[in-house]
């Protein structure tokens, strides 16, 4: 049995194309652990937006919703950043926690631009 031949479309036949970013940091919310909490992960993302408009934290944050991030702690969110998984590591925070405080745990070092 023979097969077709494979050809490849786009620049030097396998090289990813890049473009800038919208934004300068991402925070991602484990959308299993929020369920988990009762709070739902639209609820966790609209609050750390609003934070983070009302903070002025200067550089745009994208916030998103993800799938399980596999850490799974009872009673807590399970959150990322770029940074943190740089270091391999997945913050978990207090799901009673005001957004600007969970803004403060994930991008440590944005102040406040006024």
């Amino acid at each position: 049995m023979s097969k077709a031949p494979v050809t490849k479309r786009g620049p030097a036949q396998g090289a990813a194309k890049t473009a800038a970013a919208p934004f300068a940091e991402i925070v991602m919310v484990c959308a299993k652990c929020a369920k988990r909490q009762g709070l739902g992960a639209k609820a966790v993302r609209g609050g750390l937006k609003r934070a983070l408009k009302a903070g002025q934290r200067g550089r745009k944050v994208r916030v998103v919703e993800t799938g399980c991030l596999g850490l799974c702690p009872k009673r807590s969110l399970t959150l990322a950043t770029a940074g943190s998984l740089g270091e391999g590591r997945l913050l978990v925070l207090d799901p009673a926690l005001a957004p600007e405080a969970m803004l403060d745990a994930l991008l440590p070092g944005r102040e406040t631009m006024t």
